[in-house]
């Protein structure tokens, strides 16, 4: 009877695992049946271009949450770094001094986005760890912060058509988002590809068991020898990095920025890191489920939209989803919990 019941546990456990996956296959067969064309490799491709931008900031945010923190200014950063993109392009570096301005060309303005981007998120960690600080209101008045200072590049306005100028040498940053290889948009590339560096890291470097380490208990960690504020920092920095480069690949798609762009973006994000497993209280969680998981929203905000759903039943529909991923966070924490103890029961017997 105990061997069982145990076995149903351990299916039942397995299955939680597997979540994301299961949810994933279920909503691609539900549409698949009530939208004609769904599946088709142009459909495919379009989806996965709007999923890439979540799945750059899931990723990026991932290694926060399995430290136990959270992030609450990607979407801003986002939005903030599409700016600085968008004013170097259309107004260059301008230098008072001189009377003159600098327009740099698309592979320097690149690289200054990202270090911008890299730098905010090294900063949320230093408060962060320095000050104590708990990274949800930490992370919260940098959103509003880096909002307002995006609203402030602009006077609030648009910078459109940032196609460049030839004369000026700015040309090709709509190539980012409009731009393929092999027919696949450099988007998916890029998505996949910070995929597989974060999860090289998480797996194989000693950056990522500190990570993990620090998210089970950061006390022992620390006893242990690992550089906790030095790792939550550059956790913290990846974040703000990847939502730097999701702000890139957006504007570049748009071909114009503004200082709204990203608002709420943070909520998809994390609900993505979530729904693939990710646990809030730190410890535990992969990067292939995080992928997962963005493919899960994603699809199954596009498919909300091809159906003709208002887009305040959408907001009802994620709210619900983030609900029932935390709700079976928590359920699988507490089977595992409970497979543990009968694990060593079973051994002292």
């Amino acid at each position: 009877m105990f061997k069982s019941s145990l076995s149903g546990s351990n299916i039942f456990l397995l299955m939680l695992k597997l979540r994301t996956f299961i949810a994933l296959f279920i909503i691609l067969g539900f549409f698949s049946i009530m939208i004609d064309g769904f599946l088709n490799p142009s459909s495919l491709i379009i989806m996965m271009k709007h999923i890439s931008i979540n799945a750059l900031l899931a990723l990026g945010i991932t290694f926060v949450i399995i430290t136990a923190g959270i992030d609450l200014s990607i979407g801003a950063i986002l939005g903030f770094c599409g700016m600085i993109a968008g004013y170097m392009i259309s107004k260059g570096i301008i230098l008072p001094m001189f009377g003159i301005a600098i327009f740099p060309s698309i592979w320097l303005i690149i690289p200054a986005v990202l270090l911008i981007g890299a730098l905010i998120g090294a900063l949320n960690g230093w408060i962060i760890t320095r000050y104590n600080v708990a990274p949800f209101i930490c992370t919260l008045g940098t959103m509003y912060i880096i909002r307002g200072a995006a609203m402030l590049t602009s006077g609030g306005e648009t910078f459109p058509g940032l196609s460049g100028n030839p004369q000026l040498g700015n040309t090709g940053f709509e190539q980012i988002g409009a731009g393929s290889l092999l027919g696949i948009p450099y988007a998916i590339w890029l998505m996949f590809i910070v995929a597989g560096i974060i999860a090289y890291i998480a797996k194989r470097l000693p950056f990522g068991r500190h990570v993990y380490a620090i998210g089970d208990n950061e006390k022992a960690a620390e006893l242990s020898g690992i550089k906790v504020t030095n790792t939550k920092i550059w956790v913290y920095t990846i974040s703000g990095l990847c939502a730097a480069l999701a702000g890139i690949v957006v504007t570049s798609q748009l071909v114009a920025s503004h200082p709204a762009t990203g608002t709420a973006f943070e909520m998809n994000a994390i609900a993505a890191v979530v729904l693939g497993g990710t646990s809030l209280a730190g410890g535990r969680g992969t990067i292939g489920g995080t992928l997962v998981g963005a493919f899960v929203i994603g699809i199954l905000a596009d498919g909300l939209v091809m159906m003709g759903v208002s887009e305040f039943w959408q907001m009802v529909i994620k709210g619900i989803v983030i609900i029932v991923a935390v709700v079976v966070d928590q359920m699988q924490s507490r089977l595992q919990y409970k497979a543990a103890i009968s694990s060593q029961k079973v051994e002292t017997d």
